[in-house]
């Protein structure tokens, strides 16, 4: 891919190039992503009905979230699993694959959440995406039991990225491309899961295997 024409993660991870993406042209503008309790540690709002997201919706969600945050801070740079929960909204949590490479993570999710990842992914333009997907492959284990990914194209996304994110080279409002091999997940049961990833596309491939509690959050667990 040549540089200047897409800033792309693969996989929760990146095909990255030097320079961020141009807005798409005017006809294919990208559309916006669209109670107390007593307890000491209250679970999040009401879980989103992930199943139900459009592709706009869950591409540009999980995107946001991903250039939310500095680089050092980045939960698709951490290695082990600590900055698992940086930025993650309420009633949908995201997990990441790598920049390339592999990673062992251990996070703790809270209960009642829906989980969503990509296997691989990419933003940039539309011809990119369509490239890109060509070649994608990727599989997803939970205990043991194979998931499905589904295959979202090229889809208009809006994003928001923070100034210093290792994603883009500006920050701000960007329209642009977004596509990937996706899994979503409804609510764990709690305890303990392993989930394992794998993405490819053309010379770059990634791999995570993370060790999920799924818990109560405590006052702890905050990044």
């Amino acid at each position: 891919m040549l540089a200047r024409r897409l800033a792309g993660l693969l996989v929760g991870a990146l095909a990255l190039t030097t320079a961020c993406t141009s807005a798409p042209a005017a006809d294919r503008t990208a559309q916006p992503a669209p109670p107390a309790s007593d307890e000491p540690s209250p679970e999040p709002s009401t879980p989103l009905a992930v199943q139900s997201l459009t592709s706009p919706e869950l591409q540009s969600r999980w995107w946001n979230w991903a250039t939310a945050t500095a680089e050092d801070r980045n939960p698709v740079l951490d290695q082990d699993g600590h900055l698992c929960g940086q930025g993650q909204e309420d009633g949908i949590w995201f997990l990441a694959g790598t920049t390339g490479g592999a990673a062992t993570r251990t996070c703790t999710v809270p209960v009642g959440v829906p989980v969503v990842f990509p296997l691989v992914n990419l933003f940039g333009e539309s011809a990119d995406c369509l490239e890109f997907m060509n070649a994608a492959k990727g599989s997803a284990t939970l205990d043991g039991r194979s998931l499905t990914p589904e295959e979202l194209g090229s889809t208009p996304i809006r994003m928001n990225p923070r100034k210093g994110n290792p994603f883009t080279t500006t920050a701000g409002p960007l329209n642009t491309w977004s596509c990937g091999l996706w899994v979503r997940l409804d609510p764990l049961a709690p305890g303990s899961h392993e989930l394992s990833l794998r993405g490819e596309s053309g010379t770059f491939s990634t791999s995570v295997d993370y060790r999920l509690q799924v818990a109560r959050p405590t006052p702890t667990d905050a990044v």
